[in-house]
């Protein structure tokens, strides 16, 4: 084959990655229309449409921007944030299980916000007798559970960090924080209020509708600035695919590049579910979807990661919000439904990457 065939033919297999992406993001900002539209209130997609652009009445002005617009955008930061920080840990990792849940850092959150809940009394009100709980502290319940992730975070890149970065390491390490976190979670349950269990069990199924303007703002700048640097070591971490000894001959610092990929992407996963709660799968199944769309070159794989992630917990949001409306089912538990089994669907259907 000539020169010029070869360039076609690489012509060609990026654009299909590229409009593998450009597709992906179309159909979140339809996913998201829809969205925004569905729900009890009965709004049309062109009622929809005027509130966004600052017209309609006064009901739906204030339903769009008060309730569904946030959910909404909350969905997309996080998926995008925890797909994103998925794709990066496998990669690093070398290995198609990592993911912020099965690595501890979920459970770290949990047990902050437990400690927050249970130990400190973080404003628990209501009864569950009548059904009532809530938490009226939540930016100290979303400290704890920041600091209960990256805890987590922290153990798992110290434990590795002696036994000099293994990839195998950290991930035992995660699964035995995971336990002991979840252990540690239900010590405090034990010896709880039934309105401390109550409220614990609440802020562990995940909740979108709980961000508010400000917490989605913090949110996003932490997803995109991380997302940046992910971007920006791009390379590094394709270098990383080849194994850890052709990384090292490319000149990668394979153990800061794998220590700092960890650590950021532990990162955006505490500040997400600190205010969001726990959302499994999103980290997990993104990435592995997209995988067999555009492969393992990260050019292409973390946005379509992010795009992956924002349509799945868009999705399963919308799901939860009109199965059974009008009660809404914790997001959390409908990604577990939605990503258990697309996950072991893709490990029957694995085939070689594009």
């Amino acid at each position: 084959m000539e020169t010029g065939a070869y360039r076609e033919a690489y012509a060609a297999h990026v654009r299909r990655k590229v409009l593998a992406v450009v597709a992906l993001i179309v159909a979140v900002g339809v996913v998201a229309l829809f969205a925004i539209q569905a729900g009890s209130s009965g709004m049309t997609l062109g009622e929809v449409v005027r509130a966004l652009a600052g017209g309609g009445e006064g009901a739906e002005h204030l339903i769009v921007w008060n309730i569904r617009l946030p959910r909404v955008l909350a969905a997309i930061v996080a998926g995008a944030g925890l797909s994103v920080a998925g794709a990066v840990m496998q990669g690093v990792l070398r290995n198609p299980l990592a993911s912020p849940f099965t690595l501890g850092i979920s459970q770290g959150a949990a047990f902050g916000a437990a400690l927050a809940i249970i130990g400190f009394g973080a404003g628990v009100t209501g009864s569950a007798a009548f059904g009532i709980v809530s938490i009226s502290n939540v930016w100290s319940v979303a400290g704890f559970a920041f600091a209960g992730a990256m805890t987590a975070t922290l153990a798992v890149v110290a434990i590795s960090h002696t036994r000099g970065a293994a990839p195998e390491t950290m991930v035992l390490a995660g699964v035995a924080l995971g336990a002991l976190f979840s252990a540690g979670t239900t010590l405090l349950q034990y010896f709880a209020e039934d309105t401390q269990v109550a409220a614990v069990v609440y802020w562990t199924f995940g909740d979108l509708g709980r961000a508010s303007w400000r917490d989605l703002g913090l949110m996003a700048a932490t997803v995109v600035i991380c997302g940046a640097y992910f971007v920006w070591h791009r390379w590094d971490y394709n270098a990383l695919e080849t194994g850890a000894e052709s990384a090292h001959g490319l000149g990668v610092d394979v153990g800061r590049v794998r220590l700092s990929g960890m650590f950021v992407a532990s990162f955006v996963t505490a500040v997400v579910v600190a205010f969001l709660g726990i959302i499994g799968f999103i980290g997990l199944v993104g990435p592995h979807l997209v995988r067999r769309l555009v492969g393992d070159d990260h050019r292409y794989l973390l946005p379509a990661s992010a795009a992956a992630g924002a349509l799945l917990l868009l999705v399963a949001d919308t799901l939860g919000r009109t199965l059974i409306a009008p009660v809404v089912l914790p997001v959390g538990a409908i990604t577990s439904f939605l990503g258990a089994p697309l996950f072991l669907y893709l490990l029957v259907k694995r085939r070689s990457p594009a």
